[in-house]
């Protein structure tokens, strides 16, 4: 169990899971892999969505066509593993824009795939999603680069080094790319 100031990070606990499960489906063992595909997909279209809005689902889909192609190439953990991930989902996005002969937009993500099943009511739910749409939508008014370092952090949940890899930046330009985002978020919401 990870500590974060005394406080437990689910996270870990998700990329354990995680890691066991690719170790299981690189095995061969189908469960297993629908377990990585149901830990890691909506966190893969809520970050492919951010890059080339509508046609998110199509390139998540070839993003998986690869991942489950290359899967016995892979080495490393869950955090790795959701990294790695991310990293084929933006090459999938940046092809797909280059197709379409357009720069990366900023568009709303849409809450409902990017919210895990839990426990709770109704109104709590409805009440989450609201929060997480108006999020999600001032993350979409961010320049790219600060929406990108903000999705990669905050949605997929990579730590600063994971995220400069998939972006093929330097760990502090990734920081401070997602401070300066996260900071002019505050902003929007004050």
């Amino acid at each position: 169990m990870a500590s974060n100031g005394g406080r437990h990070d689910p996270r870990t606990d998700r990329d354990m899971e995680l890691g066991a499960a690719v170790g299981r489906a690189q095995g061969g063992d189908e469960d297993a892999f629908a377990v990585v595909y149901r830990l890691l997909q909506p966190l893969l279209f809520g970050y492919v969505r951010g890059l080339v809005g509508d046609d998110a689902e199509d390139v998540t889909s070839e993003a998986w066509l690869e991942i489950a192609r290359d899967l016995g190439r892979f080495r490393g953990d869950g955090a790795g593993f959701r990294g790695w991930a991310a990293t084929i989902a933006r090459h999938r996005a940046l092809d797909h824009l280059r197709r379409q002969d357009a720069r990366p937009r900023a568009h709303p993500l849409d809450a409902e795939l990017l919210d895990l099943p839990a426990a709770g009511d109704t109104a709590d739910r409805a009440l989450e999603a609201l929060a997480t749409e108006r999020a999600l939508s001032l993350i979409a008014s961010l320049p790219p680069d600060q929406a990108e370092a903000v999705l990669l952090r905050v949605v997929v949940g990579l730590d600063a080094a994971s995220a400069a890899r998939v972006l093929g930046k330097r760990a502090g330009a990734v920081r401070t790319a997602a401070y300066r985002g996260l900071k002019r978020l505050a902003r929007l919401l004050s």
